[in-house]
């Protein structure tokens, strides 16, 4: 038991050795670490301090930098504004030298004006005493005068207005004469190499409508199937078309007979579908007309936008466009009313170029002037007044819409593209080949002609030529004078114009000679 308790405290003694040892051991090297956090703390301090002190160098280094620059940019502005100040300071003395020179001279005109006014003050007082002087001796020349011709000074004057007023009536008709000869001279040369250039450069085709249209059959069975039970085929499609049909002895043929080529052309179309399709009874009848009229008028819209592109015209409303194409089927003295605006279009776009006027603005007008007559037989009016207010409906520019209204004169004419779009209708319609009237009409026009221009006074002979498209009047050259001649061309113009319906112009000349007759015996 004794040997166990020793061994125990035998044990904590060395236990109690080793406690000490460890903590002799830890408290060293304690004081080692603290020993070196206090010499790192002090390198760390002292290197502050440099740093610090270095920070302080560099931030005067860098304020004596700023503190230069900033008092080398002073100097420099100062500098500146001094040259600047001094600038100023020489024109100030340039200026001042400048008035001073100004005071002295207007100093001198002022003593020059003074000078003037007192010339002018005694010329004037001279003057008057001259104009007084003047006074007198003309009123003893008027009494003179007056007792001399047996006239008071105002009869003498009513006497010189009267003689002063024919003779200035009689030169201004003589210098009116010159005038419009001399220009009419000078427009007539240059308007005809203008129109003449115009329709030589223009190749259209001679084109001629008729009211018929001729139907092939593949035989002439095929007319009594078109005919039909009781004659109801036939009415059907005259129902259905608005065209008659005229089944005669014609081998193999039906004739196709209205005014309306659009109609003409819608019921030749369906004809031909039923005689190939074979069916012909009033219900497939309506049915391919129904068709027919629906393809026409995609048709129509497409001859629209081809002549619209043909003339290089775009942009045009869609209704325009359609509109438009309505007058492939529309004619106007045998003329086709859509190739007679092409032509137009052209026409104006040529003389327009030589003009030097707006050329995509004239042809535009010019294949647009005849809008109206694809709806005048639906729309009270004229077709010129119509087809302005479509194209004004639809957008086009106002130049346009007033050409449009003013090529028959509905309008008075206000511009050039106006006179353009007539010339041209005119041109397209007198061009041989291009209209075709009766005979009737060209009598009447002749005889009419022949009646307007007689019944003036002074006129022993009348000849109506070209058609109707001219007329030559000779007159009494006792009763007309050269002057007096100018004038009645007009009044003659005037009344065939208000009297007479004609297409293009008329042309009216006044021949006045002089005739000498002697006999020898």
């Amino acid at each position: 038991m004794s040997a166990y308790l020793v061994w125990i405290l035998s044990g904590l003694g060395v236990l109690s050795l080793g406690v000490s040892i460890g903590f002799w051991w830890r408290k060293r090297i304690f004081e080692a670490r603290l020993e070196n956090i206090e010499t790192l703390s002090r390198k760390m301090i002292e290197e502050a301090q440099r740093d610090v002190v270095n920070i302080k160098k560099e931030a005067t280094l860098q304020g004596q930098d700023i503190i230069f620059q900033m008092k080398a940019a002073c100097d420099k502005e100062l500098a500146e504004k001094k040259r600047e100040q001094k600038k100023q300071e020489d024109r100030l003395s340039q200026k001042e030298e400048h008035y001073e020179r100004r005071a002295e001279q207007l100093a001198q005109r002022e003593a020059a004006a003074a000078r003037q006014e007192a010339e002018l003050v005694k010329a004037e007082k001279k003057s008057q005493a001259l104009a007084e002087e003047l006074s007198l001796l003309e009123a003893e020349r008027i009494k003179a005068l007056e007792k001399t011709a047996s006239l008071t000074a105002e009869e003498a004057k009513e006497l010189l207005k009267a003689n002063m007023a024919e003779e200035a009536r009689f030169e201004a008709a003589k210098l009116i004469r010159l005038v419009e000869t001399e220009a009419r001279e000078t427009a007539d040369k240059k308007a005809r190499e203008i129109l003449a250039l115009a329709v030589k450069r223009y190749a259209g085709d001679y084109v001629a409508e008729h009211t018929i249209s001729v139907v092939p059959l593949p035989n002439d069975e095929m007319k009594g199937r078109i005919i039909g039970r009781e004659g109801r085929n036939i009415r059907a499609i005259e129902a259905a078309t608005g065209v008659d049909l005229i089944i005669d002895d014609t081998p193999e043929a039906v004739i196709l007979s209205g005014f309306s080529p659009l109609r003409r052309e819608i019921a030749r179309q369906s004809l031909e579908r039923l005689i190939a399709d074979g069916r012909i009874h009033p219900a497939r009848i309506e049915e391919i007309v129904a068709k027919v009229t629906e393809e026409m008028e995609q048709a129509l819209k497409e001859a629209g936008e081809q002549a619209a592109f043909d003339v290089g015209v775009h942009g045009m409303h869609p209704e325009l466009v359609k509109t438009l194409g309505k007058l492939k089927y529309r004619t106007s003295y045998a003329q086709n009313v859509l190739q007679h605006s092409l032509e137009v279009a052209f026409l104006c776009g040529v003389m327009a170029a030589e003009l030097g006027q707006n050329i995509k603005q004239a042809k535009r007008a010019g294949l647009l002037h005849d809008l109206g007559k694809a709806v005048d037989h639906e729309v009270e009016g004229p077709h010129g007044l119509i087809g302005a207010e479509l194209a004004k409906r639809y957008g086009e520019a106002p130049a346009v819409v007033h050409a449009i209204s003013a090529h028959h004169e509905d309008v008075p004419p206000e511009t050039v593209l106006d006179v353009l779009v007539q010339a041209a209708d005119t041109l397209s319609g007198a061009r041989p080949g291009a209209r075709r009237e009766m005979l009737e009409t060209y009598v009447k026009r002749l005889g009419d002609l022949e009646r307007i221009a007689s019944s003036f006074n002074g006129v022993a002979k009348t000849y109506a030529i070209q058609a109707g498209r001219e007329v030559r009047i000779i007159v009494n050259s006792e009763q007309i004078s050269d002057d007096s001649a100018t004038i009645l061309v007009g009044d003659i113009c005037r009344k065939v114009e208000k009297e007479m319906a004609y297409p293009g112009q008329i042309k009216v000349t006044v021949i006045r000679e002089t005739r000498a007759v002697g006999y020898a015996k």
